[in-house]
């Protein structure tokens, strides 16, 4: 049986042995809760924040996460490529997202602030407006991204090639255009 839950404040609940009951959250806040490894499959977040949370390795096939927003989470290994992109959008602040993946997500204007997204894939994404403010990108994948608009200028550790990215009106800082000459193997001092 399905729930309906609306505007609920849910607080230390462990979610790893017993996943959390199907259905739709709306303006729900989940703090300190543990997803670690548990079964999100279909389950619908609108306008849910989640504070403090372990969803690290969770299923998210056909997910539904609008207006969803992660502050101070460990989301290792998530595959957001599998989410329901009918109306996809969050932001991240202070998270840890590294080995997850936005392959081919259509997610413009995103938010991902003080984050690590160490070897995160972003192939073929498009985003598009984006904001990477103060982000570790160490490995992170941009092939075939549209990153016209986006902002990296406080972030770091990032590869761009500019050859088979989209990166018109994209923001670099001045240490930071090392970046995008990673692959002419050359020595700027």
């Amino acid at each position: 049986m399905e729930v309906y839950v609306v505007g609920e404040y849910i607080d230390k609940k462990d979610y790893t042995a017993g996943s959390l009951q199907k259905g739709e959250y709306e303006d729900c806040t989940f703090f300190n809760c543990d997803f670690s490894s548990s079964d999100l499959s279909q389950i619908k977040f609108l306008g849910c924040a989640f504070v403090d949370c372990n969803l690290s390795s969770a299923l998210i096939t056909k997910a539904s996460f609008q207006q969803a927003s992660f502050n101070n989470c460990k989301m290792l290994g998530l595959q957001f490529d599998t989410c329901s992109q009918f109306g996809l959008s969050f932001s991240f602040e202070a998270c840890q997202l590294n080995h997850s993946s936005f392959y081919q997500l259509q997610v413009r204007k995103m938010l991902f602030a003080q984050c690590k997204l160490v070897e995160v894939d972003f192939t073929e994404a498009d985003l598009e407006g984006s904001i990477f403010a103060d982000c570790d990108l160490s490995g992170a994948r941009f092939e075939n991204t549209n990153l016209s608009h986006t902002d990296f200028h406080t972030s770091y550790h990032y590869s761009i090639d500019p050859e088979i990215n989209k990166i018109k009106k994209a923001r670099f800082s001045a240490d930071g255009i090392l970046g995008l000459l990673d692959k002419y193997d050359i020595v700027v001092e």
